[in-house]
């Protein structure tokens, strides 16, 4: 219980970091009545990135904080997922050290989140997020 509180406050001063560094300020706070009329299922970019690194992080089997490219290999394959492993890697490895570690996953989804966030509000909602069951569908 103490090791998630630990890592919940090391992934909120890695996010404030993360955005001290780029320069971007977090979205404006929301008037209550805004949010008060939110969907449970909308996605802040602090929850959608808790959730993805989490997942994620599951990949560093050795504990030491970061992936290596043959815990992320055996990670997707166990995940079933499709495509080469080392080119995903690639992509998330900004600084090509030969590991993904918390630094890259917040810049990694951080760009993510921005991409989904197809209104530029700052939430993603249920039509905004892939797979979703409202999500438009795409042309056959």
């Amino acid at each position: 219980m103490i090791r998630r509180s630990i890592l919940a406050a090391a992934l909120c001063l890695l996010t404030t970091a993360a955005l001290a560094q780029t320069g971007t300020q977090p979205p404006a706070a929301t008037p209550p009545a805004a949010t008060s009329s939110a969907a449970k299922s909308d996605i802040t970019p602090a929850k959608f990135q808790k959730r993805r690194e989490k997942a994620i992080m599951a990949a560093d089997t050795d504990g030491d904080g970061k992936i290596s490219l043959l815990e992320w290999e055996a990670f997707q394959a166990k995940r079933n997922v499709k495509g080469d492993p080392a080119k995903s890697f690639a992509r998330i490895d900004s600084n090509h050290d030969g590991f993904i570690d918390r630094a890259e996953l917040d810049a990694f989804f951080a760009k993510r989140f921005a991409r989904l966030d197809k209104n530029g509000d700052g939430i993603l909602t249920g039509d905004e997020m892939p797979g979703h069951k409202s999500a438009p569908k795409p042309e056959q």
